[in-house]
């Protein structure tokens, strides 16, 4: 039985072909690390840079096959190797393989230098962003419109039982309350302690202030209390039942204030539409109500969202009260986390480096160990 054994042709052509397979190979190794461990700004590039290295080893292999490489075998120093001492492996001229050192470290570094040209970055983690947490104000309108019976009990008790548990969603952040009616007053200033603040929230009633619906004095309280605020994002939830109707500031001059201050704003509209059963007149204690049309001054509160980069929200019940603060709550750390992602290192030194290796080895290779390789 013949042993089975290349031709001629073929092994050479396979001799010149292994180091650009051992290089396309080892910038394979480079290219999945980049991508596994940073994030590639332009992916384009690390198939531009294999790509062009690919067509380099293909050009090289097919000169070998066209015997075109052969008199380049008697170009070693000092590894000369005589015509009849040539290594052979498997009908492989192993010596064939050894002028393709140079160009195989050249067809290393074009993956390399893809791999630098794509952008790599590194970012923090996740975890560590939200413990840092933000600064969040509520403000809220307790004035006795806010007793009105199109939610369940009433707007006050939802809006402070939706408040609640927005407040136990966010651990990580410090949160103070501003309540406010004909004028405004801090309720508890900005804490981490969640117990603090929801017994606070708890203890809203309406009746304790001037009467009326200081929508500009709410705000502009709660801007006060962010002011000297040096965390990195600030945040006031507005909600009211109403329409401004008294206090010393309006509420879109509170807003500028706002604005100045970086403080976003979201606004929450509360209340059904058309008419509501709501408190009328007070004789002693109680509230004599009846149906009342709801007005909320939409306008005003879609203004001071937009020129705070917050948003306004309108809730009609408790149900989608509740969804919107989900929906604030959810906005609110995917912001914080972009802001801090935004902070990335660049990466591609490390690629650069092994690109230039490559390419000094090449010149070495050229200079010192073979003659006239072409």
């Amino acid at each position: 039985m013949t042993a089975w054994t290349l031709s001629p042709a073929a092994g050479r052509t396979l001799a010149t072909a292994l180091p650009h397979l051992v290089a396309l190979a080892g910038g394979g190794v480079v290219v999945f690390w980049a991508a596994t461990r940073f994030e590639l700004v332009e992916p384009w590039a690390v198939a531009a840079g294999t790509g062009i290295a690919l067509l380099a080893a293909a050009v090289r292999v097919v000169r070998a096959a066209r015997g075109r490489s052969e008199h380049l075998v008697q170009s070693l120093t000092p590894l000369h190797l005589s015509g009849n001492k040539r290594a052979r492996w498997a009908g492989i001229p192993v010596e064939a393989a050894l002028p393709e050192l140079p160009f195989a470290a050249r067809t290393f570094a074009l993956v390399c230098l893809g791999t630098a040209a794509s952008g790599p970055q590194s970012a923090s983690s996740i975890e560590d962003l939200e413990r840092e947490g933000i600064d969040i104000v509520l403000a809220l309108d307790v004035s006795a419109s806010m007793l009105s019976k199109d939610f369940s009990p009433n707007r006050l008790e939802e809006a402070k039982e939706v408040a609640q548990e927005f407040v136990e969603g966010r651990p990580h952040d410090r949160i103070g309350v501003v309540a406010y009616e004909g004028e405004a007053f801090t309720q508890v200033p900005l804490t981490t302690d969640i117990r603090v603040v929801l017994e606070s929230i708890d203890e809203l009633a309406t009746g304790k202030l001037a009467p009326g619906t200081a929508v500009g004095m709410g705000l502009a309280t709660a801007v006060n209390r962010l002011r000297t605020s040096d965390s990195p994002s600030k945040v006031i939830v507005l909600l009211t039942d109403g329409e401004n109707n008294t206090g010393s500031i309006e509420p879109r001059d509170a807003a500028q204030l706002a604005e100045i201050e970086g403080i976003r704003v979201y606004t929450i509209g509360v209340g059904t539409i058309g008419k509501a059963k709501s408190p009328v007149q007070k004789v002693g204690n109680d509230y004599i109500y009846d149906w009342v049309d709801v007005k909320i001054d939409e306008p005003s509160l879609k203004a001071i969202a937009a020129s705070t980069g917050g948003a306004y929200f309108r809730a009609t019940n408790g149900e989608k009260l509740r969804e919107i603060y989900r929906e604030i709550d959810s906005m609110e750390k995917a912001r914080f986390q972009v802001l801090r992602y935004n902070q990335r290192t660049e990466e591609f030194r490390f690629f650069g480096v092994l690109a230039l290796a490559s390419l000094i080895g090449e010149l070495l290779l050229r200079s010192f160990l073979f003659r006239s390789l072409t």
